[in-house]
């Protein structure tokens, strides 16, 4: 498709669901991320796409091309929001383990969350973060959002009301996948907290206050270490919630 002045009203559509997706989309929504790269990167990408989306749209006033434009970047932040969503649980299952292991008191910022976490849950999110682009994932999520271009055309988004269930059914997987990632500290703790009842018993005169502490924290930090071997595998639990997540979504707006 040639480039003309009829069809850039096609090509601003194009540009702000690109651009509503890449403020809240996975790895592009980090503060680390200059905005001139975001704002750089949604134009090529819009004008790449411009080449090969058929635009056939149809408003009969500014208003109406108004609303098409809401409604494009309604449709982005909803595709990009949802496949986010899925860091989130990175940021559950490390706080899990820090309060087990007794790291809880000290937090820093989540540069994807973007909220106050602990940090193992920064571990497994910069661990993530580096996996998806290691692994091509980054690549992949830019190729789907392609792809909802011919699932949605432009300007034929369906907002429907029943999208919170999209929600439901993402936190039904925020707590399985969780507490799938928690499991091996959380079993270690259990063990370790029955040693220590045992031992409350047997020898009262111990103080198991200051012998429970340092024990949690080199057991966890000894489990910490062996599951870095099982990072893909964590990787791997959030890439695929991402893309169910992002298939859901767009379903939903068909």
């Amino acid at each position: 498709m040639t480039f003309t002045i009829d069809g850039f009203d096609g090509f601003l559509l194009i540009l702000v669901r690109i651009s509503a997706f890449v403020f809240v989309a996975p790895f592009f929504s980090i503060p680390n991320v200059p905005q001139r790269v975001k704002a750089g990167f949604s134009l090529i990408f819009a004008l790449i796409l411009f080449q090969i989306t058929p635009v056939a749209i149809q408003y009969d006033t500014v208003i109406g091309f108004a609303a098409l434009m809401l409604k494009e970047a309604l449709t982005g932040l909803i595709i990009g929001f949802f496949t986010n969503l899925s860091y989130y649980i990175l940021n559950f299952s490390g706080q899990i383990m820090d309060m087990e292991i007794g790291f809880s008191m000290v937090n820093e910022l989540d540069p994807v969350a973007h909220v106050e976490s602990t940090i193992t849950s920064n571990l497994y999110s910069y661990s993530v973060i580096l996996m998806l682009l290691v692994t091509d994932m980054h690549l992949y999520i830019i190729k789907a959002f392609a792809d909802t271009f011919k699932v949605i055309p432009l300007g034929q988004a369906h907002l429907n009301p029943n999208i919170y269930l999209l929600m439901v059914d993402f936190i039904r997987d925020y707590f399985i996948i969780g507490f799938r990632i928690v499991l091996p500290v959380f079993a270690a703790m259990l063990i370790i907290n029955t040693i220590l009842a045992i031992l409350a018993k047997v020898a009262p005169q111990m103080n198991m206050f200051v012998i429970g502490f340092q024990l949690k924290i080199i057991t966890g930090l000894l489990i910490l270490f062996l599951l870095v071997r099982f990072l893909p595998t964590v990787s791997g639990f959030i890439f695929n919630e991402m893309i169910d997540m992002m298939k859901s979504a767009v379903q939903i707006l068909k």
